[in-house]
C-alpha cells in the first residue's frame, strides 16, 4: 500500500446536497439511471456530499439478476450511471434514449481532471499488483496536479480489508476508485464505503487497466460505431467469449421480455403497423425518394436533408429528419416572418414563406418532404399516426391544455393532417389531438392512413 499523507484544503463533510440529477426509469431493466449529460453528473458527483457511484452495463444486469447480494449493492447506490450500447438498446425497446454513454473510461478521467482544479486527491484500489501504481502515475502525467493519495492492489493487499480502509482514510483521500471487478467491487463499496473518509467512491470494474496501458482502448472510430464490446472480445476472446457473446444475447432477450410483459397487445399491434408500413413504404418509395434528393440537389445549394430538434412523446427532443425545402438560411430567418403567419395560435404556417424553394413548394404540397421521417417512425421516436411533433419553442408557449398531446407518439400523420393541416387552427389542432390521445385505437389509425391518400391528393392546407 502507498500513499501520500496530506491535509485537504477542503470542507467535504459539510451535509449539503445539491440538487438532484435526472433520472430516467428503464422498464426493459427495472433500474433508474442518470439521464444527464458528462458535464452535469461529474458537477453533481463533486459537490459537497457523500456518494456511492456504480455503473451499469449488460453484464452488470445480467449478474444483478442472479446475485441477490449484489443487486441489493446496487438497489443502495447512491448514483447509478448508464454504460454501453446494451444500456442504450433496453431504453430503446421502449421509445426512450437516454441522454448520454455515461461509461467510466470516458467519465472518470474527465471528473479527475476537474477534481484537480479542486486540489482533491484520489486513491486507486484494486488491480493486478502494479497496475494501480502504473494507472496512478500515467494519471499524474495525463492530469497536473492531481494529488495521487495512494494505491493498493485487489490482490494481496485486498485480503486484508481492515488495512485496507485504515490506510485510504490515513491517505486523506477525497475520490476513491474500486477496480476489483463485477460484482466484488460493488459488494466491497456496500459494506465498507460507510467507514472511508472519502465522500466520493466508485466502482469503476477495468479501468485502472487502459489507465495502465495494459489493455488498449478501441480506436474512436470503433467507439463511435459503439462496438467497443468486439474490441474488447477480439483481444481476450477466451475471457470475454461467455460474457459478450452468451452475455448480450441473455440480456437482451430478457430485456425484451420484460417490455414484452409490461406493454399492452394494442401497443404490440401498433408498434408493429408502425414498422410495417414504413418498411415498406421505404422500399416501395425508394425511386421516388431517390428523385426528390436529386431535385434538391439540381434546384438550390445546401443539404438534401433537413434536421430539426422536435417534441416527442412525453416532452423527449428527438432530431426529426425532412427533404430540406428551405433556403440554407430558413432558420435564421424564421424570426423576421413570424408576424406573417396565416395561421391564429402558437404554430406558425405562411402560404407567402419566402424561404420556400421551387422544388420545396412542390414537395410541400404533396406532402413528400415528410417522407424521410419514415426514418423517425423506424427509430420508434415517431409512430405513423400521431399529433404534429411540435418545436421546443412552440411547446415552451404551450397552455397547460395542449400539453396533454405530448402524451402518445408524435406522427407523420394524423386527425389533424387528414383535417386541412395549416387551415386548422391551434386550438381545433390540440382538441383533435387530445380527442386522438384519450380513444386511440388500431382500426382508428388504420381509417386515418387510408384518408391521408386523399389529404395528400387534395393539398388542402399542405404549403
Amino acid at each position: 500500500m502507498k500513499h501520500a499523507a496530506f491535509t485537504s484544503d477542503f470542507d467535504l463533510s459539510r451535509p449539503v446536497e445539491p440538487a438532484c440529477l435526472p433520472t430516467m426509469h428503464l422498464p426493459a431493466l427495472d433500474l433508474d439511471l442518470v439521464d444527464a449529460t458528462p458535464e452535469r453528473t461529474i458537477d453533481h458527483l463533486l459537490a459537497p456530499g457523500r456518494r456511492r457511484v456504480f455503473f451499469m452495463n449488460a453484464h452488470c444486469c445480467n449478474v444483478r439478476r442472479r446475485d441477490a447480494a449484489y443487486a441489493q449493492a446496487v438497489a443502495r447506490a447512491d448514483v447509478l450511471l448508464p454504460d454501453g450500447i446494451g444500456v442504450e438498446l433496453a431504453a430503446k425497446m421502449t421509445g426512450q434514449k437516454l441522454t448520454a454513454n455515461l461509461n467510466g473510461t470516458d467519465l472518470v478521467p474527465a471528473l479527475l481532471k476537474k477534481a484537480a482544479r479542486f486540489g482533491k486527491s484520489v486513491y486507486l484500489f484494486g488491480g493486478t499488483p502494479g497496475t494501480a501504481d502504473a494507472a496512478a502515475a500515467n494519471l499524474s502525467h495525463a492530469i497536473p496536479g492531481l494529488r495521487i493519495a495512494g494505491t493498493s492492489n485487489g490482490f494481496a493487499d485486498a485480503a486484508d480489508a481492515e488495512a485496507v480502509i485504515a490506510d485510504i482514510n490515513d491517505s486523506g483521500a477525497d475520490i476513491v476508485l474500486v477496480a476489483l471487478g463485477v460484482p466484488m467491487q460493488e459488494l466491497w463499496l456496500d459494506r465498507y464505503a460507510h467507514r472511508l473518509n472519502a465522500p466520493l467512491t466508485l466502482a469503476v470494474g477495468a479501468l485502472f487497466d487502459f489507465l495502465a496501458g495494459t489493455v488498449v482502448r478501441a480506436p474512436e472510430v470503433v467507439r463511435r460505431a459503439r462496438l467497443e464490446w468486439v474490441w474488447r472480445l477480439a483481444q481476450e476472446p477466451r475471457r470475454l467469449a461467455k460474457r459478450y457473446l452468451a452475455g448480450n444475447v441473455s440480456f437482451l432477450a430478457h430485456a425484451g421480455f420484460r417490455v414484452a410483459a409490461r406493454t399492452s397487445v394494442a401497443d404490440v399491434q401498433r408498434r408493429f403497423l408502425d414498422i410495417t408500413v414504413s418498411a415498406s413504404a421505404l422500399l416501395l418509395l425508394s425511386p421516388l425518394l431517390a428523385l426528390t434528393a436529386l431535385a434538391i440537389k439540381a434546384d438550390s445549394h445546401g443539404p438534401v436533408f433537413f434536421r430539426q430538434t422536435r417534441v416527442g412523446r412525453n416532452g423527449k427532443p428527438f432530431t426529426i429528419l425532412k427533404f430540406r425545402s428551405m433556403t440554407t438560411d430558413a432558420e435564421a430567418r424564421r424570426a423576421e416572418i413570424l408576424t406573417s403567419s396565416d395561421r391564429e395560435g402558437v404554430c406558425f404556417k405562411s402560404r407567402t414563406d419566402p424561404r420556400v424553394t421551387r422544388v420545396g413548394r412542390i414537395i410541400r404540397r404533396y406532402s413528400i418532404d415528410e417522407l424521410p421521417q419514415i426514418i423517425n417512425v423506424l427509430r420508434g421516436e415517431m409512430a405513423i399516426v400521431g399529433p404534429r411533433p411540435a418545436l421546443p419553442c412552440e411547446v415552451e408557449a404551450y397552455p397547460k391544455r395542449a400539453l396533454g398531446r405530448l402524451a402518445v407518439k408524435p406522427g407523420i400523420t394524423g386527425v389533424w393532417q387528414v383535417s386541412g393541416r395549416a387551415t386548422v387552427g391551434f386550438d381545433q389542432m390540440v382538441e383533435m389531438d387530445l380527442s386522438y390521445a384519450s380513444s386511440r385505437t388500431l382500426l382508428l389509425d388504420l381509417v386515418l392512413i387510408l384518408r391521408t391518400f386523399g389529404a395528400v391528393a387534395s393539398g388542402r392546407g399542405a404549403y
